[in-house]
């Protein structure tokens, strides 16, 4: 008990030596000194700092100096300071410049405090007066002069930095939290605020991962010894009561059905209380694409019987919309996309898509000469498990390539399902007629039938613009042909990796590889479209669309192997602008395992990247190193989204 006095007399005594030793430099409002914690110690409500001042503007100029040669530290004060990040406007008068000002005192200190320096001083002048001594109605010149002085002070260290009650190790990976050691928070490291805030955190959270869901930080007990420079830290977590998941509730529903967007989260009464699993009902939510909004409370208090009941909070989205889009491209002319989609046709969710798609636009605008698709798109989620998509779906087209053209119809019917936040996979029953026309084995028909099957694993931070991660996709097409009476089998195999070379991700570097196998059946007997091809944006840029192939006289075929690369070197010039430059490399054979006997054609260029909120818009200028018939010297290509 004495030495519990000891230590809470001490701790009061360094904070009034602290606020002494800021005294002059903010008399109002007075500092908190560990304020940052979470503790108010030495308080003192001022409502004009907090006041929205509008008056006559009041233009300033800003200096700022900061003692010592420490870089990052200057640039994180700057970055705190309201001042600093406004001194290109006016205050909103008078008031407002000496309440943004006074404000200032306490962002600058929270900043010091971060950067572990606890001793430092703070001056902010107006004119050459202290801006904690101003009234809001003072007399300033026009501009006013504005200057910040701060002292760091010295780096503060951990001699002690304990948590009491800390969490036993768990004996489930998942359940995982990070040692707060190993975020800084142990002897003899920096003594930053962030550190000391974490520390608290990930000491509640990993208690949390084990099912008690109230745990929370109960007492942060900070001294600072000023003669030594030490920062001495004791964090008591408080885990209460152990809990299970209770009832889910739904509130907010109109035309979904409560029932199944509870059972759409995943969450099972009587598991025990995870905040994963919170998560992941979140996100399974959001995935139905019907809410505009949606969130998981959890009850106050842990039920006498250890169950914690979740209510879900939803507000539905309207359920009709529809899009259109364009694309172009010197090789692939122009383009327009539509739908049309219902995102909850029978109250689960059920989504209804309707689109077409024409391209080709620009040479001719006459109908046979065009590729254009038209179909529909149905998707029940939640079959089976919550993670778990029924998909049925029927399109009619057209397609107009040099190597062939094709008149068709097909159809699949399956399942989608997602193991983790990474890893996903499906398996379709297909089915399709389609006409081929084609200089090389002049018409033909085929009939198919068969499965798809695909495996997805998938890292990346951002499908759109990735700087981060891997992406792996294996799919296995075997199907049988009607026509011709031949068995076959398609393996398709592709990887992207992404790697920032810094910390912002302004250096990325990517690279894809995809490869590709069909067995069996001659090329003859084979539908077109089932055979490989390469060349275009979404293959080896620079090269015509399908264009890449097996080579016979009277024109290209497409091949049973393929092989495709691509390297890219991405450069964040600005916020909003990109460059790239890249080279993709790709090879078609004409037997399943490539003897290469073809060339390996290879494209080169450039690009230019416009960041938005929802992708980059990608502008590439390409040109083929091995041109050949119907490939273009310069290629020109222009969308959404990174080219891989």
């Amino acid at each position: 008990m004495s030495t519990r006095i000891a230590d809470a007399d001490r701790v009061l005594r360094l904070c009034v030596v602290a606020a002494l030793a800021f005294g002059p430099v903010f008399a109002a409002p007075p500092a908190t000194a560990l304020e940052i914690f979470g503790l108010r110690l030495f308080e003192r409500q001022d409502a004009e700092e907090d006041d929205t001042f509008i008056g006559t503007p009041q233009p300033y100029t800003v200096e700022f100096t900061v003692s010592g040669d420490n870089d990052e530290i200057e640039s994180n004060l700057k970055n705190a300071s309201s001042l600093w990040a406004d001194r290109e406007e006016p205050a909103s008068g008078v008031a407002g410049l000496v309440a943004k000002a006074r404000g200032d005192y306490r962002r600058l200190l929270d900043a010091l405090y971060g950067q572990a320096r606890y001793g430092g001083t703070i001056s902010i002048t107006i004119d050459g007066r202290e801006a904690s001594d101003l009234l809001p109605d003072v007399e300033l010149a026009d501009p006013a002069a504005v200057r910040v002085t701060i002292d760091p002070g010295p780096l503060f260290h951990f001699e002690r930095a304990q948590i009491v009650n800390k969490a036993p190790p768990t004996t489930n990976r998942d359940d995982h939290v990070a040692d707060p050691a190993e975020e800084g928070f142990r002897v003899g490291e920096p003594a930053r605020s962030g550190a000391i805030i974490g520390a608290g955190r990930l000491a509640s959270e990993a208690w949390r991962h084990q099912g008690y869901a109230k745990a929370e930080v109960a007492e942060r007990r900070i001294v600072a010894a000023h003669d030594t420079e030490t920062i001495d830290a004791t964090i008591r977590v408080e885990p209460g009561a152990y809990a299970v998941f209770g009832p889910v509730t739904v509130s907010g529903t109109e035309r979904m059905d409560p029932a199944f967007v509870a059972r759409q989260t995943g969450i099972t009464p009587g598991t025990e209380y995870d905040p994963d699993d919170m998560e992941k009902a979140n996100d399974r939510l959001a995935r139905l694409d019907v809410f505009s909004s949606s969130r998981l409370q959890e009850a106050e208090t842990v039920g006498p019987d250890g169950r914690l009941p979740i209510e879900v909070i939803v507000q539905e989205r309207p359920p009709r919309r529809f899009g259109v889009g364009g694309s172009y491209s010197t090789l692939d002319g122009l383009g327009f996309e539509a739908y049309w989609l219902h995102r909850n046709l029978f109250g689960r969710a059920e989504r209804l898509r309707v689109e077409g798609r024409v391209s080709g636009l620009g040479e001719t605008f006459k109908p046979d000469e065009l590729t254009y698709r038209v179909g529909t798109t149905f998707t029940k989620p939640g079959i089976y498990t919550p993670e778990t998509d029924f998909v049925a779906s029927v399109y009619g087209e057209r397609e107009v390539l040099d190597a062939y053209t094709r008149t068709g119809v097909s159809g699949r019917v399956g399942f989608t399902h997602r193991f983790s936040e990474e890893l996903s996979a499906r398996i379709f029953a297909t089915g399709g007629y389609n006409h081929f026309n084609d200089d090389i084995f002049g018409e033909r028909d085929f009939v198919t039938a068969g499965f798809l099957g695909g495996i997805t694993y998938d890292t990346r931070d951002n499908a759109a613009d990735a700087t981060r991660g891997i992406f792996t996709e294996l799919t296995v097409t075997p199907f049988y042909e009607f026509e011709y009476g031949n068995a076959a089998a398609s393996v398709v195999a592709e990887a992207r990796a992404y790697y920032s070379l810094d910390e912002e991700s302004r250096f990325v570097l990517a690279g894809r590889v995809k490869a590709g196998a069909l067995f069996d059946p001659p090329i003859a007997e084979t539908p077109p479209d089932k055979l490989f091809f390469a060349g275009g944006g979404g293959s080896v840029r620079g090269y015509a669309y399908r264009n890449i192939g097996v080579e016979t006289p009277l024109g290209v075929a497409g091949g049973r192997s393929l092989i495709e690369g691509s390297a890219e070197l991405r450069v964040r010039v600005t916020d909003t602008i990109g460059i790239v430059g890249f080279a993709d490399a790709g090879y078609v054979g004409a037997e399943a395992f490539p003897d290469f006997a073809e060339d390996l054609r290879i494209g080169v260029g450039a690009g230019l990247r416009y960041i938005t909120g929802f992708g980059p818009i990608r502008l590439d200028i390409a040109m083929p190193l091995d041109r050949r018939e119907n490939d273009p010297s310069v290629a020109l290509y222009v969308g959404i989204g990174q080219a891989f």
